[in-house]
């Protein structure tokens, strides 16, 4: 699916329209295109020049496997690294360190390069933007144009729209989960986050001991067994991870979580992994992400420290070759890591007495379910273990039942 629209950013806020019309950004959204556009824009060398007291000398900075002069510059509460090409004296890339849910304290770079001459001065064409060395995104100009005629009113905003816009916060800004979500086009625009403004999440019962957390962007689902819970996925970060816990806890109390089963890598359903493990949860994990998630739990996180930097504990991670089952006196959850085509490792998760399937992104219950490579290998290991008459809880979305898709789960 294609997206087309238009953002507009002002100083203090901005807004997005489409064919729906105008509709003003969420606070950390706009807060994430401003530093952005500094970033990006010639304006940040000379507002540094004309400042000379936000810069700082700095040690040569690593940037793949050069290492390059650099200075630092505050602006704005935001720190800056600016490192230089030794022969041209052009700047190689603008570095900011950020917290990533993932991977914790992260260096994340704008690489400059293709510098071409526009207007008498040089622009570079070429800007890749790079998490840990990794690019995340790249754009190419194919023609720029200096001191261009804008229209008087190109950047009036709508009165509907200044009347909701918000003030782009100047702290505790998620600016990875913004920025990569954005280049995804998943991107839920929201300063609550998790959910749309006015939503929440919430707990749907699906059995007197299942509960699926659902209202945000993604979901999880909460097994109570005979003296400890078990969690399925865990999406976003510490946010969703803190609300899940404290829910489950109250449903079930006297409980604790004992295990966080993971169905997959993707970080819209892991981000959320270290708050579980602070908990004391052992992870489970499908073959071949142990090693992935052991680095995980190492990452230091002191840009936005988590419950895990501030109280470190170790690590327990299990991984899933083929399948196993959590069974106890109540209850039994067999989990399957299935061939599919959306990640290597993936596990499904069968709640056997209550005939409940967890499945993410394979299967997103919205609505009609409509054949794909990713239902049909639902079907195939549905079949191949024997269920039916399940009902589907999805990872994102609600529920299916197994029969009403059963045309999606048909055989490859």
């Amino acid at each position: 699916m294609k997206l087309k629209y238009t953002e507009t950013m002002l100083p203090t806020f901005g807004y997005v329209t489409d064919e729906k019309g105008s509709r003003a950004m969420s606070g950390i959204r706009a807060a994430a295109h401003l530093r952005e556009l500094k970033r990006a824009s010639p304006w940040l060398l000379m507002k540094a020049m004309d400042t000379p007291k936000g810069i700082a000398a700095m040690g040569d900075q690593k940037l793949g496997k050069q290492s390059l002069p650099a200075v630092s510059f505050n602006d704005g509460g935001t720190k800056f690294t600016i490192l230089f090409e030794s022969k041209t004296h052009l700047p190689a890339a603008i570095r900011t360190r950020d917290d990533d849910n993932i991977h914790g304290d992260s260096d994340y770079d704008l690489v400059l390069g293709d510098w071409k001459e526009v207007g008498g001065v040089k622009i570079a064409h070429a800007l890749s933007y790079q998490l840990n060395g990794v690019e995340v995104a790249k754009l190419t100009y194919q023609e720029l144009s200096a001191n261009p005629m804008i229209a008087a009113d190109a950047f009036a905003a709508p009165d509907a729209v200044k009347s909701e816009a918000k003030a782009p916060p100047t702290s505790n800004v998620p600016y990875q989960w913004v920025l990569r979500r954005l280049f995804l086009t998943r991107f839920v625009d929201s300063d609550s986050i998790l959910y749309l403004p006015g939503g929440g999440l919430k707990l749907v019962e699906l059995a007197p001991n299942v509960q699926h957390v659902q209202g945000g962007s993604a979901n999880n689902l909460i097994v109570a067994m005979k003296d400890h819970l078990v969690i399925i996925d865990a999406p976003y970060g510490e946010l969703q991870s803190r609300w899940v816990i404290d829910a489950a806890k109250a449903k079930y109390p006297g409980k604790p979580i004992k295990y966080l089963v993971l169905s997959h890598h993707h970080m819209d359903h892991t981000g959320g992994t270290r708050t579980y493990i602070a908990e004391g949860a052992e992870v489970i994990v499908p073959s071949p992400d142990k090693a992935h998630f052991e680095k995980v739990a190492r990452a230091p996180h002191t840009v936005a420290p988590d419950e895990l930097q501030k109280k470190p504990k170790p690590a327990k991670i299990v991984e899933v070759k083929d399948q196993m089952t959590l069974k106890d006196d109540v209850g039994e959850i067999r989990l399957y890591n299935i061939p599919n085509p959306h990640a290597e490792g993936m596990i499904i998760a069968h709640v056997v007495k209550d005939n409940i399937v967890w499945v993410t992104d394979l299967v997103s219950p919205r609505g009609a379910v409509q054949r794909t490579e990713g239902t049909a290998a639902v079907g195939d290991a549905l079949r191949k273990y024997g269920v039916s008459g399940a009902t589907i809880a999805g990872g994102h979305g609600t529920t299916a039942k197994q029969a009403d898709i059963a045309p999606a789960l048909a055989q490859n």
